[in-house]
């Protein structure tokens, strides 16, 4: 395993980390349709609790276990991941390793934050939760400007962070990030306490390459989410061929591409099983996953193909459920397979006859827009998506 300097924090971390938002889940129960119709109701956030669903701790924590014996010592997670059972999952694992040579990092989601002293009863609640003593880096999660101004500066949670730091319960501040990348000099600025910053990086979407270099520059740790955008540069496809002449698998490429930036830290994969866990360690263990010549090239060359789709779904599934049953991130994933990797035959049979027929259903309701990371105006890019689907 390599490892790379995390900041000014003084820890090295691992150059892969490991994302526990994909733990191998078993379903246990299912709901009447009136029971399913009463859950159209809820929240996004709301609808993840979901107690149909456990985490297959069986094979979960082994392949934690199986991380951190081959040199991952860095444990990523969250309220909401795995139907709000990831953190708990995790702990158990937790107790298998040694505590003081690993990282923890969690999240205060601001669904559960009205007041001021939510920011300590939400920490209390998950250290109970993951029965641990303390938690190396909490993450205000999901911040924008708009989340700073209102919440973390109007509450005062940067105050109950430091009290937090000074008890002990946690040992750094940080926050993960999806929106407007002019945001973050100004909540780095602002949140002077600040030890690292979780946002999405990959070959579709180098958005933040300058905030990865600005971070660096003020010794913030970056530790890199989607770094397969999301499932789309895990599947086949000739990209690497393309980009740098190599013969690299697409999510190898992807990894490759993402850990070849000198001033990442560590890149987060979210592993369910023991084979990507396999070949994800086997891309952390290259000390120059891709030289300076080829990071250059394939990042221009991805700049060329990206002109190709006017399109780009990470398929976090934050727009779902739709109130018509619409799949959203299914429909976008078989324009991707189509528009952008050349997979038509594959995009075709995704996109079947009854969701091309679902695309009728959309009121333009703009829930999903209202939920979308990306800002995507899904309502219009569906019928755009079914009319040149429905031509192939």
């Amino acid at each position: 395993m390599i490892y790379r300097d995390f900041g000014k924090t003084g820890k090295k971390i691992s150059a892969l980390g490991f994302g526990c938002m994909r733990l191998p889940e078993i379903q246990i129960a299912k709901r009447s349709e009136a029971e399913e119709r009463a859950r159209e109701a809820l929240s996004w956030y709301e609808s993840q609790r979901d107690d149909t669903w456990i985490v297959d701790e069986e094979k979960a924590i082994p392949l934690l276990k199986a991380g951190y014996d081959a040199g991952i010592n860095y444990f990523d997670t969250a309220m909401f991941y795995n139907h709000f059972k990831s953190q708990a999952t995790l702990g158990k694992a937790v107790k298998l390793m040694d505590r003081e040579k690993i990282m923890i990092s969690t999240k205060l989601n601001f669904a559960e934050v009205s007041k001021t002293g939510d920011f300590r009863r939400m920490l209390d609640y998950q250290l109970e939760v993951m029965d641990m003593e303390y938690i190396d880096f909490y993450h205000f999660h999901g911040i924008n400007k708009m989340t700073y101004d209102n919440e973390i500066k109007g509450l005062g949670l940067k105050k109950e962070a430091q009290k937090a730091i000074d008890e002990g319960l946690i040992r750094h501040l940080s926050f993960s990030f999806h929106g407007n990348t002019e945001d973050i000099p100004y909540m780095v600025e602002n949140i002077e306490m600040l030890s690292s910053v979780l946002l999405q990086y990959n070959l579709l979407d180098r958005s933040n390459e300058k905030n990865i270099d600005y971070l660096a520059e003020k010794g913030i740790g970056v530790v890199i989410m989607g770094p397969v955008g999301g499932g789309r540069l895990s599947v086949p496809s000739a990209l690497s061929e393309k980009l740098i002449g190599a013969n690299y698998s697409t999510p190898e490429l992807a990894l490759r591409f993402v850990l070849g930036n000198k001033n990442v830290s560590c890149t987060l994969s979210g592993m369910s099983n023991m084979q990507m866990l396999e070949d994800n360690l086997k891309i952390a263990d290259i000390k120059e996953p891709m030289t300076e010549e080829d990071f250059k090239k394939a990042a221009l060359m991805m700049e060329e193909l990206k002109k190709l789709s006017d399109l780009y779904c990470t398929g976090c599934n934050y727009c779902m459920p739709c109130p018509k049953d619409i799949n959203i991130p299914r429909i976008f994933e078989a324009f991707t397979y189509h528009n952008v990797y050349g997979l038509t035959a594959q995009a075709k049979n995704m996109f079947n006859e009854n969701i091309a027929a679902s695309i009728s259903d959309c009121t333009d309701c703009g829930v999903c827009k209202e939920k979308c990371p990306q800002n995507i105006e899904v309502p219009e890019k569906l019928k755009e998506v079914k009319a040149t689907m429905s031509a192939l």
